[in-house]
């Protein structure tokens, strides 16, 4: 009994050096808090300076250049959107929704099965695929090929899959993936689940992915950012113009009116002047504000997600 106590008592006092250590005092809580504030502050100035900018007047940039406070505000730079692309403006975000929520569903799908095959110890051809995966970050087709395949041999030109499927598995999140699993669900979870008789896509679904929810929402995010800022693919194999995504559409417009003020030299004294008129240094940060405001509403959606994984893994551990 005594042996037991004692080592009752040494358990209790390695787990109360453990907690100490892990404390954290109320002045460098305080200092922590300070410096995350500052932080966030840093990363918000950005995104409000871009949007005064893109309410400043083109005259007003041009005589003090950026500032917080223009000499005259104006929405010279969102009619010229409206103006030029307005009847295309809904279709076009309508393309970036449909493009980024079914290519990221999708590629989350495949990314998944794909790492945890790899994560699986048991799996007869892991260190083929996992081969297999890495290849292709040192190699790549190129874009003569990848032009062929899509195109021709898929037959995914003028179409919006011709953006979703290119992207769709990515070797670096596979890696990401299959680390998160290797962390945080232990080998033992999963041979308990199969004594208790439960199968694989049972074990996927019910036991690993719960836990694996930070990585899931992390994967999901930076997928969702690299659909929705794509305008490269559409450039490729979109002819369309009913078919272009937000991005692509708006860099179209910025395009044609670098073009009209480089050529105005080439029309009559009567366009020059309209010419002039049109933004230019205001409209790239009104096209940027477009971009931006929608995605940005996914953020806290998968932050949710992010600390109530992470909530339930300290509750676990």
């Amino acid at each position: 009994m005594d042996t037991t106590a004692s080592n009752v008592n040494v358990a209790q006092v390695k787990y109360k050096k453990k907690r100490d250590l892990k404390a954290v005092g109320p002045i460098t809580e305080f200092i922590f808090h300070i410096v995350m504030a500052l932080v966030g502050i840093f990363c918000i100035i950005p995104f409000v300076f871009i949007v005064i900018v893109s309410f400043s007047s083109e005259d007003s940039i041009k005589k003090i250049g950026y500032a917080f406070k223009p000499l005259a505000w104006s929405l010279d730079a969102y009619k010229a959107v409206f103006q030029g692309v307005g009847k295309m403006l809904v279709s076009s975000y309508m393309n970036s929704f449909y493009i980024t929520i079914v290519g990221t569903v999708i590629s989350l799908i495949v990314t998944i099965l794909f790492a945890y095959a790899l994560y699986r110890q048991d799996f007869k051809y892991r260190n083929f695929m996992a081969l297999f995966s890495y290849f292709t970050m040192i190699f790549g087709g190129g874009l003569v090929p990848t032009f062929i395949v899509c195109k021709q041999l898929l037959h995914l030109g003028d179409s919006l899959w011709a953006v979703i499927i290119p992207p769709l598995l990515s070797p670096f999140f596979i890696i990401m993936m299959r680390t998160f699993f290797q962390t945080s669900v232990p080998e033992e979870l999963i041979e308990a689940a199969s004594i208790d008789g439960s199968g694989e896509y049972r074990t996927l679904l019910q036991i690993v992915l719960p836990i694996s929810k930070p990585g899931i929402a992390t994967v999901s995010l930076l997928t969702a950012l690299n659909y929705w800022n794509d305008w490269y693919l559409s450039l490729l194999y979109i002819k369309d113009k009913t078919k272009y995504p937000l991005q692509y559409l708006l860099m179209s417009m910025q395009n044609d009116v670098d073009f009209i003020k480089k050529n105005a030299a080439m029309v009559g004294a009567g366009a020059q002047s309209i010419m002039k008129t049109l933004p230019n240094l205001t409209l790239r940060m009104a096209m940027v504000v477009f971009v931006v405001v929608p995605i940005t509403f996914a953020y806290p959606f998968f932050q949710r997600y992010i600390i109530g994984g992470l909530t339930v893994g300290s509750v676990k551990g």
